[in-house]
């Protein structure tokens, strides 16, 4: 992923030699995942923020153009079983204001449904805003809650949290509002939504695939010129320990039938692994798991189900957004839900039927959470979508037929935030001195970096931050610190009132008076 590559980048071009092993059978896009009938699959649809400075960066960097990479920044709709209930617009369109006044003006016709006191009720969470990073233990504080619990606390309706909140959170974070820390989930909502007007403006990528766009142009350049090696297929078994160090490891190589491969003489070793990956590497790793107890922590925690489908359709169903969201639908089973219309995102259409003559809209369909849908066989799973939740929200859906589909499913693919889970978290630099963590799950520590949640960013960040650790620590050298772009600063009304609420909660602290709102 992008941990993986983010490190691999900063070492290669540091003069390191690289060897990147990923279960994937072709980790650098060269070539595409193919359904059964020969048509283009990708796992899952991720967008890209405003604030993905460091990829964009990479892009530049690649010779690429951001106008052949990444659609114009869209507007995204929410619908429930009542029809739409509101629609995210290209807030970056509108007037500027400060942060929230502009998503205030920039929405104010866009909820269809909610009423106005329910959306006033969002102010509640601006203190929070202010409040979950006063220090250390207040996040572990907010980290130890549940969202549910804080937007009670701070007085969001029910209404809200229902409608709008517990939507955005399932398919940001992939869990429902009670299952989730509140620091987490005000991480993201300050991230994605709150930061700037324009945060939650989001783009997406304008031709084939994430891998075969940006990671293989990435790939080639540095394998021809850092002779970085890349062994897809590959899946590690064991780290070997030597003397409080990682010295090796032994892998399985299911490209040639399986067959098991140890590699010595190793200087560092990177673990860009999610939740699952954890498990099975240190699960398997018995002297590390006893010298790196904070990596079995990592290893408990739990992990997310994810079910990824593509439908392709007999006629094409115009929509208003390309970018939409499952709100409130029983059919969902508990799980977040967002369809894409890819033929609207993608102008070439040949390319999304497998080089076959375009016939309508391709979809691509995700649920997150997605455990009660992963159940039902694939004929149901496209059978839920065409006939319970896509005509519910667009009718046009239900004069469509499908000419083709296909379903995959990830169990435990992405990493929970559940309650508490903070402190579970692998750290960036573990107590093992030449070994270090990436993935958008990692805590960074003093090399942390703006971008939150569940991000592509924040996972790239972090895997040059992790090779960074490993040339401070004299593990490899670097003439340099590789560099990282930060996102964009705080505005000066938000520095303010975390300054001034920090100084009176500090007072309160003095006297012996704890917060109202966490402990």
């Amino acid at each position: 992923g992008w941990g993986g590559w983010g490190a691999a980048k900063a070492l290669c071009e540091a003069g390191c030699r690289v060897t990147l092993l990923d279960g994937l059978p072709d980790p650098t896009g060269a070539k595409p995942y193919l359904t059964p009938s020969g048509k283009p699959f990708e796992a899952g649809t991720r967008g890209f923020w405003k604030d993905y400075p460091n990829i964009e960066h990479l892009v530049a960097e690649l010779g690429l153009s951001e106008r052949d990479v990444f659609t114009e920044f869209t507007a995204s709709s929410f619908f429930s079983p009542d029809g739409l209930e509101a629609t995210a617009p290209v807030f970056g369109d509108s007037l500027e204001l400060p942060s929230p006044l502009g998503q205030v003006f920039a929405t104010f016709d866009n909820f269809k449904r909610l009423p106005l006191e329910d959306r006033a009720s969002m102010v509640g969470l601006l203190y929070a805003m202010l409040d979950f990073e006063r220090d250390a233990a207040t996040f572990e504080a907010y980290d130890r809650m549940t969202a549910h619990e804080l937007f009670i606390r701070m007085g969001l309706s029910k209404r809200l949290v229902d409608d709008f909140i517990r939507p955005t959170l399932l398919v940001g974070l992939f869990k429902p509002p009670e299952e989730l820390s509140a620091a987490v989930a005000m991480e993201l909502l300050y991230y994605y939504a709150l930061a700037h007007q324009n945060s939650f403006d989001v783009r997406w990528i304008k031709n084939k695939t994430i891998a075969e766009t940006i990671i293989n142009p990435l790939a080639s350049k540095l394998t021809s010129e850092h002779d970085l090696i890349v062994k897809g297929g590959c899946v590690v078994q064991e780290l070997i320990m030597t003397e409080g160090k990682v010295t090796g490891l032994r892998y399985k190589d299911f490209k040639s039938g399986g067959g098991e491969t140890v590699v010595d003489g190793l200087a560092g070793c990177v673990l860009a692994l999610g939740s699952k990956g954890m498990k099975a590497v240190v699960g398997g790793s018995p002297a590390l798991a006893m010298a790196a107890p904070e990596l079995s922590r990592a290893a408990a925690m739990g992990g997310i189900d994810v079910v990824a489908t593509r439908i392709w359709l007999d006629r094409y169903v115009p929509t208003d957004t390309p970018a939409n969201v499952f709100s409130r639908f029983d059919a969902l089973r508990g799980a977040g839900g967002t369809f894409f219309m890819l033929d609207q995102l993608q102008p070439d259409e040949e390319a999304l039927w497998g080089g076959a003559k375009p016939q309508g809209s391709v979809l691509a369909c995700d649920f997150y959470n997605g455990g009660a849908i992963a159940t039902l066989s694939d004929e149901d799973i496209i059978k839920t979508l065409m006939e319970d939740l896509l005509p519910e929200a667009v009718p046009a859906f239900g004069e469509a037929r499908v000419v083709d589909s296909y379903v995959q499913r990830y169990y435990g693919a992405v990493t929970w935030f559940s309650p508490g889970s903070f402190g579970s978290r692998p750290p960036l630099e573990t107590s093992i001195t030449n070994l270090v963590c990436a993935g958008d799950w990692v805590r960074m520590g003093e090399r942390e970096h703006g971008a939150k949640g569940l991000c592509q960013e924040r996972a790239y960040v972090s895997g040059i931050q992790a090779a960074n650790a490993l040339a401070a620590k004299g593990v490899v050298k670097m003439p340099r610190e590789y560099p990282v772009i930060s996102i964009r600063e705080d505005e000066p009304q938000v520095v303010v009132g975390r300054a001034a609420n920090k100084m009176v909660m500090d007072a309160l602290a003095f006297v012996g008076l704890a917060s109202p709102w966490v402990r």
